[in-house]
């Protein structure tokens, strides 16, 4: 489509409107983000509604300031509804999700002429289910309960004193509309052994056939999907529609434009989603509580019935599940070298590039077959339970029957399916060469300081080399103090293909922003990782920020390095030097047994102020630490990984922000081993294509903690020396914002 006169001047006329409205200036970067969007969308191609220019995205870094949620609103809501397409959004957070339908969007609309309709979407297992509350609160009243309790999965144990009372009041707080059903809406945290009682999932609800459906709060929510112009989702949301074809709860990607704010998070978030795991003991008593459910069903079920007969099948398959994960476990426990310390009661083991064991394979292969079998029973009898919802059909199950042992069997299977996906994904071929020079074996995977600094790429790996790593494939052996388990993981260790060949290649237009896309200047990781197509359009907005007036960042002389034994030492001498004469620090560490070491060491000599964030919930540690500056005291913050992402203290609330260590990765991370490994493998340095950008991304994250808003001011120390005395050191100081440096020789 051609970008008309006509959309230009809706975007032209709905951006002076706002600005006008809200008495505010024009920001280059907001007009330069606006004018790129609308150019990347206006330039897609279509024909008869479906696109037919080459896949591509619009990925657009924008710094704090840039405004970049009015931006991208402004651009692509005229131009979505000229194309007649729905304009998904999604956001990696809860807390952006309900700003841009509670704040942004409403604002937006205020201001400008536009006409635009909008919902919030979000996953079954956010919304309460009426059915599993009423089942809830029958079967606490109702110890003999002639039916199944739908809370089989739940782990058994004494429930939490008022359990009762809370369930009551969430009945009638939901009865009185006071409260929408939505998880994320009630006044108080909900825990989530809690939540999980009275939710669901598509396998267990009955939709329409539920006497509830006309007062669900999911199906409420969703009422509007396909009737408004722009759904707000979130990434997992989007995942798990891509993953059940496109289509299934959000609108098919071929019809939707799409903007993935906070994209830096979609990589990682698509590894989460297609990863699958399996915890060997843990499964076997599931499978206990599935033979104890069939012999309580089956006094339902009339003898010889299709039903029945599922019920005596799935008995039989659950027995071979059984006996194989037996076998399983032995062999994983006595031929596997856990090492377990003091410290820890778990030990990981990471099969390199992704190679099983051969009798670890076998048994896989077996596990997969048996497991695929009570998977295929269990969907059998869940369609037949289903089937007796249709009234305009004679069926040997009744109603009831299958109103109460529907959900039940749901759960079961679902979860079936999910060892399933663990089982496939281990007995996949992983297509890796075999290493052909004593220099390509293994990839490093100590800390940054055991890779030398100045290695240069080798010659080019002999034998074939493919183009995609293997997945990641490792067990987790746990003790407790009466019990212990194995789990067995697999994940892909790049989200490219999945992501390329579920979303860009079908979107009709995809736009990715956030503040950090970039690696050491760079789009080349994200790229790597997000899988995106060729013809992308890549963009680095300027800030309107005068870093270089605004805050200084230093690095004071240290007489440790990180990997010296008395750093901790140090950064307990050092750290109240870092907030003497400060109101409001940040220090920010990378390993909460330090922070805690730190704190405990400092805490009996300047009471009440330092506040972590293990003190209590992220927002009342954030609350307290204001409500403190606003009554005149100082305030220190210890936080780890995520303080240093998400959390807005403008102004008066942050002046310091302390960084005790460079952010690189923990080096046993199984997914990361195998990328380093398969990087090594194709005669690659591992530490300066994935420990450095990363660390990169996660260093600028941190300091943009300081400055919110162009008022803010403020400064950075930096207690890591090696961003000074490494090579890779001036790379990541590079990465910052040009902030005034000092820096301590």
């Amino acid at each position: 489509m051609a970008l008309t006169e006509d959309v230009k001047q809706q975007i032209q006329q709905a951006y002076r409107d706002v600005l006008a409205g809200k008495g505010v200036r024009a920001r280059y970067g907001q007009r330069l983000m606006i004018a790129e969007i609308a150019r990347y969308m206006g330039e897609i191609t279509d024909n008869d509604g479906q696109r037919t220019s080459p896949p591509a995205a619009c990925v657009v870094e924008a710094g704090t300031g840039t405004g970049k949620t009015l931006a991208y609103l402004i651009a692509a809501i005229p131009i979505a509804r000229a194309l007649g397409k729905t304009l998904v959004i999604s956001t990696a957070t809860v807390a952006l999700q309900d700003q841009i339908v509670l704040k942004d969007l409403p604002d937006l609309k205020k201001h400008s002429k536009m006409n635009f309709s909008w919902t919030l979407a979000k996953g079954r297992g956010r919304y309460l289910c009426m059915s599993r509350l009423e089942s809830r609160l029958h079967d606490e009243g109702n110890g003999d309960s002639d039916t199944m309790p739908l809370f089989l999965l739940d782990s058994p144990g004494t429930e939490e004193p008022g359990t009762r009372a809370f369930f009551e009041e969430m009945l009638a707080s939901y009865g009185s509309r006071k409260w929408d059903g939505d998880r994320d809406h009630w006044p108080e945290q909900i825990p989530d052994d809690v939540w999980r009682q009275v939710t669901t999932d598509h396998r267990q609800c009955t939709n329409r056939h539920c006497s509830y459906f006309d007062s669900c709060a999911f199906f409420d929510a969703r009422k509007d999907l396909d009737e408004v112009d722009i759904v707000v989702a979130n990434h997992d949301l989007v995942l798990a529609d891509l993953a059940l074809g496109g289509g299934a709860i959000l609108p098919e990607p071929e019809n939707a434009l799409f903007i993935f704010d906070e994209a830096h998070h979609l990589p990682d978030k698509a590894l989460n989603h297609f990863a699958a795991s399996v915890p060997l003991n843990s499964t076997r008593q599931w499978l206990k509580q599935l033979s104890q459910a069939l012999v309580k069903m089956q006094p339902y079920l009339s003898p010889a019935t299709q039903a029945a007969k599922s019920v005596e099948r799935i008995s039989t398959a659950s027995r071979d599940v059984d006996l194989i994960l037996a076998r399983v476990y032995e062999e994983a426990e006595h031929n596997t070298g856990w090492e377990f310390n003091e410290e820890r009661r778990s030990a990981q083991w990471r099969y390199p590039e992704g190679e099983l064991p051969d009798a670890l394979a076998e048994l896989a292969a077996e596990s997969r077959i048996a497991t695929a079998n009570l998977v295929r029973h269990l969907g059998a009898l869940a369609d037949e339970l289903q089937g007796a919802f249709d009234e305009r059909k004679q069926h040997e199950i009744d109603r009831d029957t299958a109103e109460a042992w529907y959900p039940v069997i749901g759960a079961f299977h679902s979860r079936a399916e999910d060892q399933l996906r663990l089982w496939a994904a281990w007995t996949e071929q992983t297509g890796s060469p075999k290493k052909t020079t004593e220099s390509e074996q293994g990839a490093s995977e100590g800390s940054p300081e055991s890779i030398p600094e100045d290695s240069t790429n080798g010659p080019e790996p002999r034998g074939r080399i493919y183009k995609s790593p293997p997945p990641a494939r490792w067990s987790v052996r746990q003790r407790w103090d009466h019990a212990e388990d194995i789990t067995l993981f697999s994940s892909p260790v790049l989200a490219d293909n999945l992501l390329y060949s579920r979303l860009w290649s079908r979107a009709y237009g995809a736009v990715l922003t956030s503040a950090t896309l970039t690696a050491l200047g760079r789009f080349d990781r994200l790229q790597a990782r997000a899988g995106l197509p060729e013809a992308s359009r890549l963009l680095v907005v300027p800030s309107s920020f005068r870093y270089a007036e605004m805050a200084t960042v230093e690095v004071p002389a240290m007489a440790c390095m990180p990997t010296d034994d008395g750093f901790a030492e140090e950064l307990i001498k050092r750290v109240p030097e870092c907030w003497a004469g400060e109101t409001a620090t940040l220090v920010l560490f990378t390993s909460r047994r330090q922070m805690h070491q730190v704190r405990d060491a400092l805490a009996p000599d300047y009471p009440d102020l330092i506040i972590t964030q293990d003190d209590m919930s992220r927002g009342e540690v954030l609350r307290q630490h204001r409500e403190r500056i606003d009554e005149g005291k100082a305030s220190v913050l210890f936080g780890v990984a995520s303080f240093a992402e998400g959390i807005d203290l403008p102004g008066k609330y942050l002046h310091h922000v302390v960084i005790t260590r460079l952010p690189f990765s923990v080096p046993d991370d199984p997914i990361e081993a195998g990328l380093a490994e398969w990087i090594s493998q194709r005669g690659g340095n591992p530490f300066m294509e994935i420990t450095v950008p990363d660390a990169s991304i996660k260093l600028v994250q941190a300091v943009g903690r300081l400055l919110r808003t162009e008022e803010d001011t403020g400064r950075v120390t930096i207690l890591d020396r090696r961003i000074v005395a490494r090579r890779y050191g001036q790379l990541l100081l590079d990465s910052l914002p040009p902030f005034r440096r000092i820096i301590a020789r």
